[in-house]
């Protein structure tokens, strides 16, 4: 009874205490394979964990925030309305900062054995890992543990909250560190990796790649500026082998669900009732049918013969009939589990060479690049799409102009992709969303989520301090880099 008292214990303080555990790293690993964990051990079960918490926040949160989707089952607690309930915070969190410690444990384990020829690919592997939940974790609620994360091991458990600069910054230097520990560093184990199957050299280009969009997010920030842009200019240049980037779909991270366990999709267990209450918005929907977009047949069904949306942000009681629907194919699409491909990198150098910091490709070569790239990656083909009026690339057109089109093609290519449409679209005001009657929070567009509740309960005083120095828990508080 003690036993089992005390591993209770450990999963509650896991929750609570913002992923800074005892042991947790132990209950995922299987005590009949090794007498020591062995970093492999945890690199696949804590991907699986994230992405798979990554796309149910992306289906209830990202798609009804950004107009992929409407929710009609219920008249309260709507995010399209952005009335966004206190404890919806609390799963992004929890789960990122739980997988955050058998991320830095894989890390530590590997360090401590630098005997092991894998070492180095698993301390590199690891720090890229960190960088990206991180970076999620203060995209969404402003400043947060970093420094003093997960360190319950170490007595820590009410972690203070580092502002945001620092949190970039601390990223930077982790993925720095990754693509010199990934340098030449030997493949590994290729039944425990479920994004590359073990390539080191592909995990270096998608820390690099990585890399390239948290530079981007921070550029505009001149107190970073000189910093920022000239390691943004070194990374986005072609072919610079100090910090190889993503080359093509192949490279694409993504974690391709197989139905066998335990690559098995999160939404295989999803009734259709609860599959099909979103239905399609009509400034998704309608814009990728009036463009002839070769993928909307992969996104949304159609309805009498048609692909209609609904508007999103509609007052209280006119719920709107249903319409199209997401396709009940994506519960299992090997295609779901992006966290970050090759089209959303070239949209990213297509931004950087319109703010003139590459100058060796044109904007035209990255947006179309880009193009190609997201719709193969569904498996269809572009066809004539890329030469229609509303797609094709114009130099006459203005900067906003361009702009418009190459975020509108962003936020398709970031598809499901757990928070970072809505993350962009607070960057940038791109694409341009409509605004509906029924909006709440004044109708603004939420900045961020709540910390969790069990924060205030955990870490009070670190809690309210973070407020003194942030802002008010709600969701219009600019975090730093939302700042001008």
């Amino acid at each position: 009874m003690k036993k089992k008292l005390k591993i209770g214990l450990a999963i509650l303080l896991t929750v609570s205490f913002a992923g800074c555990t005892k042991e947790f790293s132990e209950l995922n690993t299987n005590p009949n394979t090794s007498a020591k964990v062995l970093p492999q051990n945890l690199l696949e079960r804590a991907l699986i964990e994230t992405v798979s918490n990554n796309m149910e926040r992306s289906r209830v949160i990202t798609n009804e925030l950004m107009q992929v989707t409407v929710n009609t089952l219920v008249e309260v607690d709507r995010i399209f309305r952005y009335d966004i309930r206190r404890n919806i915070s609390d799963a992004p969190w929890n789960t990122w900062y739980t997988q955050l410690t058998n991320i830095k444990d894989m890390y530590n384990l590997a360090a401590e054995n630098t005997a092991d020829a894998n070492s180095k690919a698993y301390m590199g592997v690891s720090l890229i890992l960190q960088a990206w939940v991180h970076s999620m974790l203060t995209d969404t609620y402003g400043s947060t543990p970093f420094t003093d994360s997960n360190k319950g091991k170490e007595g820590v458990y009410t972690p203070t909250f580092d502002d945001q600069k620092t949190i970039y910054l601390g990223m930077f230097k982790m993925l720095e560190e990754a693509n010199t520990l990934l340098n030449g560093a030997k493949n590994i184990s290729v039944g425990h990796d479920p994004i590359y199957a073990g390539d080191v050299a592909k995990w270096r280009k998608f820390g690099n790649s990585l890399y390239l969009r948290l530079l981007l997010r921070i550029a505009h920030k001149e107190e970073v500026a000189d910093v920022v842009i000239p390691k943004l200019k070194e990374i986005a240049t072609p072919n610079n082998v100090s910090y190889p980037v993503m080359m093509s779909n192949d490279d694409s991270a993504i974690l391709r669900w197989t139905g066998v366990s335990p690559r098995v999709s999160p939404w295989v267990t999803l009734r259709e009732p609860s599959w099909n209450y979103p239905k399609m918005c009509s400034f998704f929907v309608e814009k990728l049918d009036k463009t002839n977009d070769p993928c909307i047949g992969e996104w949304a069904t159609k309805i009498d013969g048609i692909y209609e949306g609904i508007p999103s942000g509609y007052i209280f009681g006119a719920t709107p009939e249903g319409r199209s629907l997401l396709p009940r194919s994506l519960v299992s699409s090997p295609m779901m589990g992006n966290i970050l491909n090759y089209a959303e990198l070239q949209f990213i150098l297509a931004e950087i060479a319109l703010k003139g910091w590459e100058t060796k490709q044109t904007v035209a070569h990255y947006y179309e690049q880009g193009i190609n790239s997201r719709i193969s990656y569904w498996g269809k083909t572009t066809g004539s799409y890329l030469t229609s009026p509303a797609i094709a690339w114009n130099e006459n057109e203005t900067v906003e102009q361009k702009m418009e089109k190459i975020f509108w093609q962003k936020y398709l290519a970031l598809f499901m992709t757990d928070m970072q449409s809505w993350i962009e679209y607070r960057r940038t005001g791109y694409p341009k969303l409509t605004k509906g009657q029924g909006l709440l929070n004044d109708g603004i567009m939420p900045t961020r989520l709540f910390y969790p509740l069990t924060v205030q309960a955990t870490n009070l005083q670190n809690y309210n301090d973070v407020l003194s120095k942030q802002g008010e828990d709600n969701l219009q508080t600019l975090m730093w880099w939302q700042k001008p």
